[in-house]
């Protein structure tokens, strides 16, 4: 899909959409904040060559108001069955945009937010104490073109990333990836989530056991309400995609094979 040039649009969401060559189904992931759409390469990669195909749409990742419904925007262009996978902000976001849709059968959540109605992003990260992204002086904020009233753009300082982010992967990929991080906007962590889709839509879970950004009894409770079918990765970081690939790519295909 070509970038966004909308107005107040910013590329970078993306999901994977994994079409079997033998059959009719189709699958689907998302990112978040934490890395750019090159952290599921090596995930997206795995499906290729299993005979998927991949599509990787950008994330505006301007909030819950907007998010959701440029991806479901995205979601009806296809017309065959869907399974969603998102991580970090992206289990936010595939949380609505799934709802009420008859073609998405399956949920993933990848070290993901899977919020409940009226839940926010800020209520959850601070739920559980911990959360390396919570210090103001681990985080840098900047102004962006057209942001409502008080917005701006959150990174993760990239002195504090590899830590936060990244812990477990070799010190010069964390450096990168601290370097091409997305930002959120700031607006995000305050709009109330809408009806969940993981209320009808069956879920999956991978958590990340050293996860720094959202602690991993956050993301068990997350998991647990939602009654998926959860998968530790042992060691694992917030980036766990990059980290263990093959693990989630064997939990993307659980939720294939269970569902379509």
């Amino acid at each position: 899909m070509p970038p966004c040039w909308r107005a107040g649009c910013r590329p970078g969401y993306p999901h994977v959409d994994c079409t079997r060559r033998v059959q009719s189904g189709c699958r689907y992931r998302g990112h978040g904040n934490a890395a750019d759409s090159s952290g599921w390469n090596a995930v997206a990669g795995r499906l290729q060559r299993d005979g998927y195909t991949v599509y990787v749409p950008p994330n505006p990742l301007l909030g819950l108001r907007y998010d959701p419904a440029f991806l479901r925007d995205f979601l009806n262009t296809l017309s065959r069955p869907i399974i969603l996978v998102g991580h970090s902000y992206g289990g936010a976001v595939i949380t609505n945009a799934a709802t009420g849709d008859a073609n998405v059968k399956a949920l993933v959540y990848v070290d993901a937010f899977a919020p409940a109605w009226g839940e926010t992003i800020g209520q959850l990260v601070t739920a559980q104490p911990g959360s390396c992204v919570l210090p103001p002086a681990n985080v840098t904020v900047q102004p962006y073109p057209g942001a409502p009233q008080g917005a701006v753009d959150v990174y993760v300082k990239q002195s504090v990333f590899p830590s936060c982010m990244a812990n477990g992967l070799p010190a010069r990929q964390a450096s990168i990836l601290a370097a091409t991080q997305r930002p959120l906007t700031s607006i995000a962590l305050t709009q109330r989530s809408g009806v969940p889709a993981w209320k009808t839509i069956p879920s999956w879970a991978v958590v990340g056991t050293a996860d720094q950004a959202i602690p991993p009894a956050e993301l068990l409770t997350m998991a647990h309400r939602a009654h998926a079918h959860v998968t530790l990765a042992p060691g694992a970081p917030h980036l766990v995609m990059i980290f263990d690939p093959g693990l989630v790519t064997k939990v993307i295909l659980e939720a294939v094979h269970a569902t379509t």
